[in-house]
């Protein structure tokens, strides 16, 4: 059940067919990247808003109404694009939706409460460092306009940064993940993301609809007095993000330690989930803290029960890696060492070791997801040098199931599409697949066993795909 007073969370895998997530479409601040900030603020490059917002991001939003909130859609495809697409909740002609849920609505929504509002304004100035008059200012902003303001960094108009933007909201994974009918909210890594955690831990504890689900709500804390720690090392912080946690079955969770994620963080969301009777067991997987690799979900997702797309550098054995041609001008030595895979158990039984991610996830669809017929692993850049690594970097493992066998994924991949189709899979271009969606001859119930392809030229600068843009609230349970 969806409405904008009620939620009924639920996540107990990443391919039951998706019936409500969170987003946050593109605000102006993508748009207010610099150069000589862009690293600062965690993008490779600066990206073209306009195009990324109409000629990409929209058939993203797109295609997901026609998948969860169709009524609200069908018939209405060329009024939408006559007005170039969806709009924001600042627009009087935001094509509000309670299944596909803008960020930035809930947050203005909340903003309403005099008291919510005086609390956050100030928390937002003091992590800012905001002066007194400017806080007296944001105080007495209309709370769609100042939702407005913290997310773009802006006031008055669009050229009047107050503080930076925090471009990387649109990857909506990242501030947390439901796990079941409980949501764990991130701990970032990066300066970049602190504001955009406050907010959402603002709209997870103040908003009417997840109301219900506030005593399930779980926090990282940090570790006993670590103010006292020395140094700034990536591995002496508690730092935990959505991209590197998944919901494979009800009772488990895989949790990557990776350029974002530490050892730390990982532990203390384990002692958490368990504490809590979340899930039953917990597999952590280290992998290299390289910017290539900032999460798990860059290396692998799932595509159905049985199937998965994966980097084959990271995932197979070393004994296959060493039986491969040489090949040893261009591999990287540290790739070879495959990630570390360790399984965790709630009732304390004796902690279990995978040789290579193939075996870990072979053993979640076999075991987990009762999955009858043998494990099938699509490879990134058809597993093949040097497209392998270009097109994990545009983001060929980091899809996200609409459906099972149903996947989002960008258009440039060339390699890994050839992949998915020599794996028995249809591909086709967003455009042609909601042409068809409207004038009736696709289904949504009818579309099987597919890799939508989603234009990316602006968006897969942004250096995140479709999983990473994305925050299931309720998928349907796998049978």
């Amino acid at each position: 059940m969806v409405n904008n007073n009620h939620l009924e969370l639920n996540v107990t895998s990443e391919i039951g067919t998706l019936r409500a997530l969170l987003i946050h479409s593109p605000d102006s601040g993508l748009g207010k990247v610099v150069p000589s900030k862009a690293q600062d603020w965690l993008f490779e490059d600066i990206v073209h808003l306009d195009t990324l917002r109409v000629n990409e991001y929209d058939y993203y939003v797109k295609l997901l109404m026609y998948f969860l909130d169709g009524d609200k859609i069908k018939g209405k495809l060329k009024d939408i694009d006559a007005g170039r697409g969806f709009y924001k909740p600042d627009d009087k002609a935001f094509h509000a939706s309670y299944k596909v849920i803008e960020m930035q609505l809930l947050l203005s929504q909340i903003l309403e409460d005099a008291d919510i509002r005086t609390k956050l304004v100030a928390a937002v100035c003091a992590i800012e460092n905001c002066n007194y008059r400017l806080q007296e200012q944001l105080n007495s902003t209309e709370p769609v306009e100042l939702a407005k303001i913290f997310i773009s960094g802006s006031i008055d108009d669009a050229n009047h940064m107050i503080f930076a933007p925090i471009p990387n909201l649109i990857f909506s994974r990242d501030i947390g993940i439901i796990i079941g009918k409980h949501i764990l909210i991130n701990k970032p890594a990066k300066k970049a993301r602190a504001r955009e955690t406050l907010l959402a831990r603002y709209i997870f504890f103040n908003h009417p609809m997840f109301a219900a689900y506030r005593g399930n709500i779980l926090e990282i804390p940090e570790t006993v007095q670590h103010f006292l720690r020395p140094g700034d090392e990536q591995d002496e912080k508690t730092t935990l993000e959505g991209g590197d946690v998944m919901v494979v079955s009800p009772k488990h969770v895989i949790i990557g330690c990776s350029e974002r994620t530490s050892a730390s963080g990982a532990n203390e969301a384990i002692k958490l989930l368990f504490r809590n009777n979340v899930v039953d067991k917990v597999t952590i997987v280290k992998i290299p803290h390289k910017r290539d690799y900032m999460h798990i979900d860059t290396i692998f997702t799932q595509v159905k029960r049985n199937v998965w797309v994966l980097l084959g550098s990271l995932a197979i054995t070393q004994a296959a890696v060493d039986e491969q041609e040489p090949i040893s001008w261009f591999v990287d030595k540290k790739l070879k060492h495959r990630p570390e895979i360790i399984q965790f158990f709630r009732d304390g039984s004796q902690p279990k070791n995978f040789n290579s991610l193939e075996d870990l996830l072979d053993d979640i669809s076999r075991v987990d997801l009762k999955s009858t017929t043998p494990t099938k692993f699509i490879y990134s850049g058809a597993n093949t040098f040097p497209y392998d690594a270009r097109e994990q970097w545009t983001d060929s493992c980091n899809l996200l199931a609409l459906k099972e066998g149903v996947v989002l994924g960008y258009d440039r991949n060339d390699k890994t599409v050839e992949a998915f189709k020599q794996s028995g899979f249809e591909t086709i271009k967003v455009a042609e697949l909601l042409e068809q969606l409207e004038n009736g001859s696709a289904s949504i119930d009818t579309i099987k066993d597919t890799l939508i392809l989603m234009p990316s030229s602006e968006l897969s600068r942004a250096r995140g795909g479709f999983h990473c843009m994305s925050l299931p609230l309720i998928r349907d349970i796998v049978a």
